[in-house]
């Protein structure tokens, strides 16, 4: 059974659905705050936050993780030393998603999901 097991789609297939959340994540990461679509943000927050958390624990087989998925190495040697003082006292939710106006092109449902 797979209930409660799924998936943001995002129309795309695997490979390229995991590349962009691999670079949306890194952006969030880099910047601190992005604007993307609504279903792109959600799908953006589970993975930015799993990343986070990897970095509060801090072990090497942690920070091996993280180097496997963020794109940039300096970035994740920063968010090692600053995630665990930042978000010591947190234990879920580092991410915030606020939503915006509508894109004009397709009217698609735009968000601002940013590092709280």
């Amino acid at each position: 059974m797979r209930h409660g097991c799924r998936v943001h789609k995002l129309g795309k297939p695997a490979d390229q659905r995991k590349a962009l959340l691999r670079a949306l994540t890194t952006e969030l990461i880099r910047h601190g705050r992005i604007t993307t679509t609504k279903a792109r943000a959600k799908a953006v927050r589970e993975e930015a936050d799993r990343m986070i958390t990897l970095a509060k624990d801090g072990s090497l087989a942690s920070r091996r993780r993280a180097m496997g998925y963020i794109y940039d190495k300096q970035l994740v040697h920063a968010l090692f030393d600053q995630a665990p003082t930042r978000y010591a006292t947190r234990e879920g939710g580092y991410t915030r998603i606020l939503r915006t106006i509508r894109r004009r092109g397709d009217n698609s449902e735009m968000a601002i999901i940013e590092l709280t």
